[in-house]
């Protein structure tokens, strides 16, 4: 199910730099939530497992239902939303699992992805948005108008932002190093700028929901790209500052307003 994936020298270097000793694997089959008894494999290639918990009471009856079995007790790899790249540090050391359906992207996006897992984890990124919401996830459900699945699709989005506000200075100076990584990172970026400059068109006319407009918008701190109303509110001190208390607030003031 899993093998340790041998790291370019470049690649080899951020992680010995941000994360020593973090195992980068490949993943025999694609997931979004690995299966218990599979994420429980990990324990032959690591020291340690150590499952976490949220408390129930943070997340809406009406929450989807992987989100009421990840803040349990299960042991819980992987969610939607988490992408091609996935980390943990449900164990010791953490992990970074690639998934099968990377297969034709290209090696220095691959590459990219994978430095973009150990950013953050040397970051102490929050693993999960629950993990960054905490009790403050209700208020974020009560704030937005829409489904459960878009609900979560926001707040993970709006989780990935202010992680983006703490790494792209990184992503940054890989690029002014010269660096393939951060060619990568600047690709695309460019890719999704043209998409951000008509996403209000293309909300207003109905042809993108309000729930992948937030993702696409989140996706462009990251890349240090300028946001467009109400998405621009994000990309601040003031967000980096007060996480979850700051986008519970702008999804309030943005939902009055739609």
């Amino acid at each position: 199910m899993f093998s340790e994936r041998d790291l370019p020298e470049d690649l080899a270097a951020v992680r010995d730099e941000l994360v020593p000793g973090a195992v980068v694997l490949d993943c025999e089959s694609d997931f979004e939530t690995l299966p218990p008894a599979q994420a429980e494999d990990l324990g032959l290639l690591v020291d340690e497992l150590a499952p976490a918990t949220y408390s129930e009471e943070w997340i809406p009856e009406d929450a989807p239902q992987l989100l009421h079995r990840y803040a349990g007790s299960d042991f819980t790899i992987g969610m939607p939303g988490d992408g091609s790249v996935a980390w943990t540090r449900q164990t010791d050391p953490p992990i970074v699992l690639v998934k099968p359906r990377v297969e034709g992207a290209s090696e220095e996006f691959v590459d990219f992805l994978i430095g973009e897992a150990l950013v953050e984890l040397g970051v102490d990124a929050p693993e999960h948005f629950i993990q960054f919401f905490g009790d403050r996830y209700p208020a974020l459900d009560a704030a937005v108008d829409l489904d459960p699945n878009s609900t979560y699709q926001i707040a993970a989005a709006l989780c990935d932002a202010w992680v983006g506000l703490f790494t792209r200075n990184t992503f940054g100076q890989w690029r002014e190093d010269g660096s393939r990584l951060g060619a990568a990172w600047e690709d695309a970026g460019e890719r999704i700028e043209g998409r951000l400059t008509d996403l209000p068109a293309s909300v207003a006319q109905g042809q993108t929901d309000f729930a992948d407009a937030t993702e696409l918008a989140c996706s462009g701190i990251k890349h240090g790209k300028e946001l467009p109303d109400p998405f621009g509110a994000l990309d601040n001190r003031a967000y980096a500052n007060r996480g979850a208390d700051y986008a519970v607030t702008w999804a309030e003031k943005t939902f009055e307003k739609l």
